[in-house]
């Protein structure tokens, strides 16, 4: 069950599916993706947080338009939405808790870097992009 109505929503699912992210709606979507055994997947938990709009989503964005090396795949899933997909989301996050927003980089089916909200609220904007760009570089 939603949290929030679409009509608030929309607009900030949207800053990330035009910069070329997947909106990922099902706990099936989810696993299709994420128990791929080849290549990068980013997964973005995004939200209506804050820190989502003023650091996640705007880091996200910088991170992959300015990398040389990016994850292969963009996705993302919206907490307090498509419940059932953002718990299968968390499930691949484990032994993460769940957080939101929040960043993740898999390859090859495992969780490689893991970008809490504590690791974005409590950074700057390009502190957080450094990081990714750093993750992207390692793994990608």
């Amino acid at each position: 069950m939603a949290t929030y109505p679409e009509y608030m929503v929309a607009p900030i699912r949207q800053d990330l599916t035009e910069a070329g992210f997947e909106q990922l709606m099902t706990p099936e979507e989810v696993d299709a993706v994420l128990n791929e055994q080849s290549g990068t997947v980013l997964v973005a938990v995004n939200s209506v947080c804050g820190c989502a709009a003023s650091k996640a989503r705007p880091a996200l964005k910088m991170a992959v338009s300015s990398s040389d090396k990016k994850p292969a795949k963009l996705v993302t899933v919206f907490a307090g939405m498509e419940t059932d997909a953002v718990a299968k989301v968390r499930e691949h996050l484990l032994p993460y808790p769940p957080s939101s927003p929040s960043i993740a980089l898999f390859k090859d089916g495992e969780l490689v870097h893991m970008i809490e909200r504590y690791h974005i609220e409590g950074n700057d904007l390009m502190r957080i992009v450094n990081n990714l760009q750093g993750a992207f570089e390692e793994y990608c």
